[in-house]
């Protein structure tokens, strides 16, 4: 069944969905975000994660001003606001890099009810500065044509219900067609919503990725959303189409 692909708060199981797995299409899920590498916050400077007040991280989100960090809805409303960290600076969860921002507000898309249902959307204003650039919001259908390789980034988990990555890593994974993607998931929306993965799966987001980034040429056009598991054939992870909400995105980074 599909699911949000936030990853289960304070260790206990996990809720179907998002990583950052990227192996080669078709390959099964190994130590990596499924499927994927190692990556440098120095190539992803807006990528940044959430943790509760346990200190587990159980989401990602994206620098989209200096005091603004886009993520998922469903990741703004799974912990308290006052409980939220946003983690900016730290490539490895092991070490003390970077700082941990408290969060002043949550801003959660009005019509969110649940990741499958789309406006899977949030804002968290942070207090203090944030240190990295913002990402740039897509604001045409540029990248999101068939084929276009994209780039997703996160600390999630390696494997369908697997281990939490203790860094950052990366995997790239073509745009799927809406058409396709309507096939994969009777909920899906083309106007809020787009697919990214291999036909023959191997590749993909996973739990503790989501409100992560999906980026075409250093463009965010994606918000990690939801998916059928991790990686598997035929079910492409879905995320939050950037263009039908960079308006609202800006307003409330207050770019606008």
């Amino acid at each position: 069944m599909p699911g949000s692909r936030r990853g289960a708060l304070f260790g206990a199981g996990v809720l179907t969905a998002a990583a950052l797995l990227g192996s080669a299409p078709g390959a099964a899920a190994q130590g990596s975000i499924v499927g994927g590498e190692r990556a440098s916050l120095a190539d992803f400077p807006y990528a940044v994660y959430l943790v509760d007040g346990a200190g587990t991280q159980f989401c990602g989100g994206v620098i989209v001003s200096s005091s603004a960090v886009a993520t998922a809805a469903h990741c703004a409303e799974a912990v308290s606001t006052k409980d939220i960290r946003v983690v900016a600076g730290r490539e490895d969860k092991r070490t003390d890099d970077g700082a941990a921002y408290a969060v002043s507000k949550a801003w959660v898309h009005p019509d969110f009810t649940k990741a499958e249902n789309g406006a899977d959307i949030a804002v968290l204003t942070v207090r203090g500065r944030l240190p990295a650039r913002a990402a740039k919001l897509a604001r045409d259908a540029g990248g999101y044509e068939p084929g276009t390789k994209a780039t997703v980034a996160g600390w999630g988990r390696v494997a369908d219900g697997g281990d939490r990555s203790d860094y950052l890593r990366s995997a790239v994974v073509p745009m799927v067609a809406d058409s396709a993607c309507q096939s994969a998931y009777a909920s899906f929306d083309a106007a809020s919503m787009v697919c990214a993965g291999y036909e023959a799966g191997g590749v993909d987001a996973c739990q503790g990725d989501s409100g992560g980034p999906l980026v075409v040429g250093g463009t965010l056009v994606g918000i990690v959303s939801f998916g059928d598991g991790c990686a598997k054939a035929g079910k492409p992870g879905v995320y939050t189409r950037v263009t039908e909400f960079a308006d609202v995105i800006a307003g409330q980074a207050r770019l606008t």
